[in-house]
């Protein structure tokens, strides 16, 4: 079982290898997500090292930042590289004319929810060739909507992503989930982080509540339930650590 990451490094490693054995499990759209504050800010790094993984297994990849400067940063700061550097396009330069044949894999880093019509675009346009979205950030209801158009587009497309890693840090607890385990709820207890709970579905609003309050309320020194794996505290203050020396 792979248990709670380390820190930032332990985690992007991870994800690497969570997304690959979804690949190889014949998965094409699949998201990978850090849900941290400052994430964001390190776009460049995080994809650094994520990509190893990839440029190995596959020679036509290529790699969409949201937009025009974001990718031309990241062509400067990395130098020549193995793969191919894009952005998602616009209304006169749409992103599946950036769709080649011999493109193989298409990693798509922090797309935000007004991108995501290019994201589907791309999809379709990739017609069955892997797509990673790396941090995404598409499900903004604000922009996506409630309505029936909202409720087309998750239907459609946002329903097929495969969500093969996730770590998001809870105020004593962490959301979890690396392919092909189910999805986790890991609680602090007595300065260690336990495993409380492992469901098909993520765990979200009302039903992620009623999992921390029922171990809140099993987790009693007289509870006689069998103990659980156990991962030391620490690692969500060594990830912030981490990502605040990034920022410097």
């Amino acid at each position: 079982m792979t248990e709670l990451p380390n820190d930032l490094n332990d985690a992007i490693a991870q994800s690497r290898i969570a997304t690959a054995a979804a690949l190889s499990d014949g998965k094409n759209l699949l998201q990978v997500e850090l849900v941290f504050p400052e994430i964001a800010l390190q776009a460049q790094s995080i994809t650094q090292q994520f990509l190893p993984e990839f440029e190995e297994s596959h020679s036509g990849m290529k790699v969409f930042f949201p937009d025009a400067g974001a990718a031309a940063l990241a062509r400067r700061d990395w130098g020549e590289v193995p793969f191919k550097i894009s952005d998602l396009g616009s209304s006169r330069t749409p992103v599946e004319d950036n769709i080649a044949p011999e493109d193989e894999l298409f990693l798509l880093v922090n797309p935000a929810a007004v991108e995501v019509s290019q994201v589907e675009k791309l999809y379709i346009a990739a017609a069955g060739r892997p797509v990673i979205l790396l941090n995404p950030r598409l499900e903004d209801v604000a922009t996506i909507g409630i309505g029936y158009a909202g409720r087309q587009l998750r239907d459609r497309f946002l329903s097929k992503i495969e969500s093969c890693y996730y770590i998001r840090p809870l105020d004593t607890a962490a959301l979890f989930r690396c392919y092909p385990q189910p999805w986790q709820v890991w609680l602090e207890i007595k300065d260690e982080y336990q495993l409380i709970s492992e469901t098909a579905q993520k765990p979200v609003g009302d039903d992620l509540e009623r999992i921390l309050a029922k171990a809140m309320g099993i987790a009693d020194p007289d509870s006689t339930a069998p103990a659980k794996p156990l991962k030391k505290k620490g690692f969500l203050a060594e990830m912030q650590t981490f990502l605040k020396a990034l920022t410097q």
